[in-house]
């Protein structure tokens, strides 16, 4: 006869909370591993733009993000991104620059392409056009999701590198070229990866691809 041994309830409270904290565990693996998986992904066919030649969409790794450019407000700036669009020169280059809640920057042609990484001089590399001046003279308000040329510490020296800020920064105004705007998307930006030691990204996420939504 098989006599069946009765669990006591400190061995039953033991077994639940390993149970409990197993589980825990193996959740917080699945959504390290899926950091996209509550990140809505944007289909640009299926919006209504008002001016779609205006509409750029960047894909990132949690999905697209449809930034809606200003050649209004700096021609130039908006002429020399869509130029590099148009070539898809971003593709596959890192976002190698990203301040948690704050900012992501990218736009390195020359030492942020992936497979060629450059770590010692990535942030300082050029498209090879040229720079162009800054557009600082309108009005602009750099609220959450603006799009921006980056420049050196000097005006006058955008060239490719543009950056997404994440939240408002009232003091970029007059201090950067605005190019545009995220209109949908940013929280796929909020996960692109960063580091909790630098601005400077090791082993960084990188732009899949950037399109004009029209030709």
């Amino acid at each position: 006869m098989i006599t069946k041994i009765k669990a006591s309830l400190s061995e039953k409270i033991i077994f639940i909370f390993v149970l409990l904290l197993g589980l825990f565990f193996l959740s917080s693996f699945f959504l390290i591993k899926n950091k996209c998986l509550f990140v809505k992904d944007y289909d640009p066919l299926n919006i209504t733009f008002d001016s779609p030649k205006n509409i750029a969409v960047l894909n990132v790794p949690c999905g697209n993000v449809i930034i809606e450019l200003y050649p209004d407000v700096s021609p130039n700036a908006v002429k020399r991104f869509r130029t590099l669009v148009e070539a898809k020169a971003y593709d596959n280059v890192a976002f190698h620059r990203v301040i948690k809640d704050s900012l992501v920057q990218a736009g390195d042609l020359e030492y942020g392409k992936k497979g060629n990484l450059n770590y010692g001089r990535i942030g300082t590399g050029s498209s090879g056009l040229g720079t162009i001046n800054s557009e600082v003279e309108h009005p602009f308000n750099f609220d959450k999701g603006s799009v921006g040329l980056a420049r050196s510490q000097s005006y006058n020296t955008e060239d490719s590198q543009f950056f997404i800020i994440l939240k408002d920064e009232p003091l970029y105004e007059t201090e950067y070229t605005p190019i545009g705007k995220v209109i949908y998307g940013l929280e796929a930006l909020k996960k692109i990866k960063y580091s909790d030691k630098s601005q400077y990204v090791l082993r960084p996420d990188y732009i899949n691809s950037l399109r004009m939504l029209v030709n």
